[in-house]
């Protein structure tokens, strides 16, 4: 039977977390996180998990994955089938600003995103032309390409997709606050989250032997904040460009989201001005009947 799956997605600071909680209150659902970050332990404030906004509402894909490591779509794309499963028959309510892990469950599994993987690349690497002929089975014209067919097939084999017995329909709704309003939130908060000791966060992190490199790959806060702590940074340097660098991801993120319309995606964008409550029922009026 098709599952029908709710999205919320926005921008950063757009209220996403608590119109999906409201939305599981409701309806009696479970969260799935689409946060590139929040599936990191020990990256509390800087990812803005707000764990306490859930309350009892179950949430899925936060804290799954090991500070220092590079989580990617391949995965994502894996473990939210899991999750999925999870959930049984309560109704699972999507939640994220990560456009491209939305996306990606969306419209299914691409092997474009499928990591690099050094070891296995330099085994095939040793092996004859002949004997990746016989491995991939497949008409396949250039060495290069069969490394990367046997690449992808062992990944898969590791991370192979939970089966997939139902078509899911997703209803994707999204939150766009004035620009005015956005910018305002987004300083708002991001002077809320340094007083909730964010710079400690960072610190921890470093103390634990992630990488200033590792950081960087890690997003905004965790960039400028660790050049400050660094020494590379004055305070005031690196508060106002973290402030601004936040807002022009608040930018790139709506461009990718109209770059996901423009792919076929459908977002029913709800009128911002709509009290909290009213956005929910707003949701709920365009379900199918149970």
């Amino acid at each position: 039977m098709e599952k029908e799956i709710i999205v919320v997605l926005g921008p950063t600071a757009s209220g996403k977390t608590a119109l999906a909680v409201a939305l599981a209150e409701k309806l009696g659902g479970e969260i799935i996180s689409a946060d590139s970050r929040q599936v990191y332990r020990g990256m509390d404030i800087g990812t803005g998990k707000d764990l306490a906004e859930y309350g009892e509402i179950p949430c899925h894909l936060i804290d799954i994955a090991e500070a220092g490591e590079q989580y990617n779509l391949a995965r994502y794309q894996h473990d939210f089938q899991g999750a999925l499963e999870k959930t049984g028959r309560n109704r699972a309510i999507v939640c994220g600003g990560s456009g491209l892990y939305i996306q990606g469950v969306v419209q299914g599994f691409s092997n474009t995103f499928v990591p690099e993987n050094e070891g296995v690349r330099r085994d095939l690497e040793a092996l004859s032309d002949e004997e990746l002929d016989r491995r991939t089975g497949k008409n396949i014209n250039t060495r290069k390409r069969k490394i990367r067919a046997l690449e992808i097939a062992a990944f898969q084999k590791e991370h192979a997709p939970l089966p997939q017995r139902d078509q899911h329909n997703f209803l994707i709704f999204g939150l766009d606050p004035p620009v005015e309003l956005r910018r305002k939130q987004i300083s708002t908060r991001l002077k809320g989250r340094i007083n909730q000791g964010m710079m400690a966060e960072v610190e921890t992190l470093m103390a634990s032997g992630v990488s200033p490199e590792m950081l960087e790959y890690y997003g905004l806060e965790y960039k400028y904040i660790s050049a400050f702590l660094l020494g590379f940074l004055r305070y005031d340097e690196m508060y106002t460009r973290l402030e601004t660098e936040i807002h022009r991801y608040a930018k790139r993120q709506m461009t990718f989201f109209r770059s996901m319309e423009k792919k076929g995606i459908a977002i029913d964008w709800i009128p911002f001005e709509l009290a909290l409550h009213d956005k929910v029922a707003y949701i709920t009026q365009r379900l199918s009947p149970c």
